[in-house]
């Protein structure tokens, strides 16, 4: 299908701040396209970032959506919390008890598209349901299902979705599996680019672990139409990364996949809050999103990177500063030349 960006690098959907309407905007100006991420945004939230964007760019406009899961299970949340009290103490925050259910206000904003609706809609962490993919269709706004695997791939196909994101083991940030409970798959994403490739026809945008010309040309030759960009942008002008996750992308090397922060995998940067909490975190989002969030809140106060949560892909340390629409023609100049 025709996706109509000169250059097939997208700005992936940073949630929780990092992603902005400027980065988007500043990509889709050097011919590429971004998604604005409205997790952890109440409709109204999301509508006015489309605006921002509207006024910053005559292009077409994507978004992505958190698909909400079932509840979790109260008792290992609360035991969590326990683990976590003497920090709480350390840092001078209270935890909370209880935590109201938490849909990420999914029905005002599937509401508020198909009244107002964008060019692009991206799902992560699941697929909306049959009926609300065939409204949204029907009010001609293209979708794309982030999946992790072949078995994720063939259930977005079957939706009825114009593409997909594939997002391999290397990214940053949360992984997009369906299924809270699941391990994240480890096949490197250039072979799970062949493996989904087996299961599906649409057209496949590759993400992870992608920081230089050489890796987005060998994603572009295994088949995929165009490739996903987080971590390279974090250190952008236009980036909404603090000041301290900037600098620890340079000064931190390991990264790992840890439930520790928010309850759901995600990879980021190693520290002593991971080691220390990782292998007691439950499988419980956005609960314990909501737990550590006084938490996280008191150490990106501090700057504490020992504490943060600090999102970051396998190849941070190859994150260029600048303008985002520099780094975009650097790095398909690169590819270019890699091809």
């Amino acid at each position: 299908m025709e996706f109509g960006w000169a250059v097939p690098l997208v700005a992936a959907p940073m949630a929780g701040g990092a992603g902005t309407p400027e980065l988007v905007a500043a990509v889709g100006g050097a011919g590429g396209f971004g998604f604005l991420a409205a997790g952890y945004r109440s409709a109204l939230g999301m509508l006015q970032q489309i605006g921002e964007l509207r006024e910053l760019t005559g292009g077409p406009v994507g978004v992505n959506l958190f698909v909400p899961g079932p509840a979790a299970v109260p008792g290992p949340v609360a035991a969590y919390r326990e683990r976590l009290l003497p920090e709480a103490l350390q840092w001078g925050v209270e935890l909370p008890v209880s935590i109201a259910p938490d849909r990420d206000d999914w029905d005002a904003k599937i509401e508020a598209l198909l009244r107002e609706p964008v060019e692009w809609v991206s799902y992560t962490f699941g697929l909306p349901e049959p009926a609300e993919a065939a409204a949204v269709r029907a009010a001609g706004i293209r979708q794309v299902g982030t999946v992790t695997s072949p078995e994720e791939a063939r259930a977005a196909t079957a939706l009825g979705f114009d593409a997909l994101t594939v997002q391999g083991p290397e990214a940053g940030g949360h992984r997009g599996t369906h299924r809270i409970e699941d391990r994240p798959g480890t096949l490197p994403l250039l072979e799970l680019l062949a493996a989904v490739r087996e299961v599906t026809p649409l057209p496949l945008i590759a993400a992870g672990g992608l920081g230089d010309g050489a890796a987005i040309a060998a994603a572009l030759r295994a088949g995929a139409v165009a490739v996903q960009l987080g971590t390279a942008y974090l250190r952008t002008e236009e980036s909404g990364a603090s000041a301290a996750h900037r600098r620890a992308l340079v000064e931190l090397e390991g990264t790992t996949v840890t439930r520790a922060f928010t309850g759901r995998p995600a990879r980021g940067l190693r520290n002593a809050f991971i080691d220390r909490h990782d292998a007691h975190a439950p499988a419980a989002y956005p609960e314990v999103h909501h737990l550590t969030q006084p938490l996280r809140a008191a150490a990106g106060r501090r700057e504490d990177l020992a504490a943060m949560h600090l999102w970051a892909g396998t190849a941070h340390r190859k994150a260029r500063t600048g303008r985002a629409a520099d780094v975009t023609r650097e790095l398909w100049r690169d590819a270019l030349r890699e091809g």
